[in-house]
């Protein structure tokens, strides 16, 4: 969904960016409250999942800022 709405490859700015954000924010935190004390494949899977949540929230980031970053062009 970030894709289609920072219009890629052309970015332009978009502040329709947030709702995807602040989505996966939640999902992030979501699946941050299924972590266990104890170290099990379990636990582990979980961690799986939130290293991709990470790396999601980086991408959609990237989109929604990049357009306001002129030195970067």
């Amino acid at each position: 969904m970030s894709f289609l709405l920072s219009g890629f490859p052309n970015t332009h700015p978009s502040l329709k960016l947030m709702i995807p954000a602040f989505v996966a924010l939640y999902g992030t935190y979501d699946t941050a409250r299924c972590l266990r004390l104890r170290w099990s494949f379990y636990h582990g899977g979980v961690l799986l999942l939130l290293y991709t949540d990470v790396m999601a929230l980086a991408m959609i980031f990237f989109l929604l800022l990049y357009p306001y970053a002129q030195w970067i062009q």
